[in-house]
């Protein structure tokens, strides 16, 4: 990464903020086809640096317009930009109106960071520091939680965003989702929950037998974790006899005869992590008898509660490496705040931009454009024939990311929340008989 000092200036920001900043995206989206009536209601929040190291941060910011909100952000130049919920009255009168100002809605949003999973990262990354290796963690969170949101509860219009240095956020826009109170939140958000244990108690709590959404996560995550946390090229789990050691002590005490075989057997051998981990698993099925040709004798000896313990020790081996770790309490509030997407991150400069999901396993963060990098390419561009360019953006490398924002996401959106209204006024005309 480059030094802040090049990639996050007041000059740069004033570039991206007059030039790039796709404000129209964020009007049509946050306005849901009703023009102003909701988007006026929305809180913004502004954190400014008046002078370096000086940080205001100004809440219950609204706008009437896109035109409005583009001219507060070109004047105050925010570092960061923070968008709430839809509030009874705009937020900007809420010492007007005190007692009656109260929240209506807001996206269902979550926020998944990269240093809750300290505890699991073996690349050499901690704290705000990412890499290509520990960054699947992302990949792997947001194919749960993608998954989970359009399954089990029907969502559709999904938008994943890069925070810009280290995590990810997901804004769940559809109505229903938007309407959800506190209490519907919480409980959405429990859903996901799994008590993936503490520094002092590892022990990963899974129901027995898997819920059938942990079912479906388990085998989503299987492969990737042999892919990306078992090997030498990943988290090293069964990579050498450090690692490995410390897995084998995490299995209940009533395999000890398992762990004993394949710590004597591993030394010996020149198999690979997937190798390793398949024959682990398939000595524990083997040891409770699950397997067919299975030790019965031991079968017998075993406890029922044991065996339960010993049957579920590769689940939660899995989820405690690989199972999405969301900070819940942004989710359970109508009224907490998320960065806006689109806005730079000040310690990379780089854009909070869409991700496309379906290509979530090509993601690269140290990818995403920074600020002098744009500077660079709008410098650089030079109009080729045939390319129609409305935009500047359209000129840089966020051509790509902003194009399926718009094409994938705003438009389906937009398209559904027209047709909502048609068959509303359909029904209206439909009681008072004026056809």
């Amino acid at each position: 990464e480059s030094s802040s000092t090049e990639v996050f200036s007041p000059e740069l920001l004033g570039l991206y903020y007059s030039r790039l900043f796709p404000y129209h995206f964020l009007y049509d989206w946050l306005s849901y086809e009703q023009k102003t009536t909701l988007f006026s209601k929305r809180e913004f929040s502004f954190t400014i640096e008046p002078a370096p190291g000086e940080e205001i941060y100004i809440r219950y910011q609204s706008f009437s317009t896109q035109e409005e909100l583009t001219k507060a952000i070109m004047k105050r130049r925010p570092n960061k930009i923070d968008i709430g919920a839809i509030f009874s009255h705009p937020p900007k009168d809420h010492n007007a109106v005190q007692a009656k100002f109260h929240t209506e809605q807001r996206e269902l949003v979550f926020d998944i960071d990269l240093t809750d999973y300290d505890d699991v990262r073996m690349c050499g990354c901690s704290g705000a520091k990412i890499c290509n290796k520990c960054w699947t963690y992302m990949t792997m969170a947001i194919e749960i939680m993608d998954s989970g949101l359009r399954e089990d509860f029907g969502f559709k219009h999904i938008a994943w965003f890069y925070s810009g240095r280290r995590g990810v956020h997901c804004w769940v826009s559809d109505s229903a989702a938007r309407q959800l109170t506190n209490e519907a939140r919480s409980a959405l958000a429990a859903y996901f929950e799994v008590s993936l244990g503490s520094d002092k108690n590892k022990k990963v709590s899974l129901p027995y037998p898997l819920h059938p959404m942990l079912a479906r996560s388990y085998t989503k995550l299987e492969p990737m974790f042999v892919q990306h946390v078992l090997p030498e090229t990943g988290h090293k789990l069964l990579a050498n006899e450090e690692h490995w050691t410390k897995l084998l002590d995490t299995l209940p005490e009533a395999a000890k005869p398992v762990r004993k075989k394949m710590a004597e057997a591993w030394k010996d051998e020149d198999s690979t992590p997937e190798e390793k981990w398949n024959t682990l698993k398939k000595h524990l099925n083997i040891f409770i008898g699950k397997n067919k040709g299975g030790n019965s004798k031991n079968a017998k000896i075993v406890s029922a509660s044991d065996k339960m313990q010993i049957e579920s020790w590769p689940a939660q081996t899995v989820f405690r490496q690989t199972y999405p770790r969301l900070d819940v309490n942004v989710s359970k509030m109508q009224n907490h705040l998320l960065k806006s997407p689109f806005c730079v991150h000040p310690k990379t400069g780089r854009v909070c931009v869409p991700m496309d999901v379906t290509k979530i396993e090509s993601f690269d963060p140290f990818a995403v454009p920074t600020l002098d990098q744009l500077q660079q390419e709008i410098d650089s561009y030079t109009t080729t024939d045939g390319q129609n360019v409305t935009h500047d953006w359209q000129k840089t490398s966020l051509k790509e990311p902003f194009e399926y924002f718009q094409k994938q996401f705003l438009e389906p959106l937009r398209q559904e929340l027209r047709k909502e209204q048609r068959d509303l006024a359909e029904q209206r005309a439909a009681q008072t008989g004026d056809f």
